[in-house]
């Protein structure tokens, strides 16, 4: 369960910003803010990979509900990322 979800970010928000703040729970492996494709701006969420499942759990009950510039984030363990079915893929994208 090293892998934590982060949601509710302000899209300004960037990885050393979110790598200092969780530093303050434990050991932090890698921090990704998720962007858009196309422009680049955040999604407003992001995933950070704490060094033990310890320092995860520290930092999902002392973070979750916190305010982070002015917003009130949410912090929970990561879900893996659902499957998609092959016939399914390149579809529903908005492209016509």
């Amino acid at each position: 369960m090293r892998r934590v979800f982060v949601g509710n970010l302000d899209f300004s928000i960037d990885e050393p910003e979110l790598q200092e703040l969780f530093s303050t729970k434990g050991t932090v492996d890698s921090v990704k803010v998720i962007r858009d494709l196309e422009s680049g701006r955040s999604r407003g969420f992001a995933f950070v990979v704490m060094a033990t499942d310890e320092d995860a759990r520290r930092a999902i009950s002392e973070l979750n509900g916190q305010r982070l510039r002015e917003r009130s984030i949410t912090v929970s363990e990561a879900r893996p990322k659902p499957q998609r079915s092959p016939e399914l893929a390149g579809q529903g994208h908005g492209r016509r």
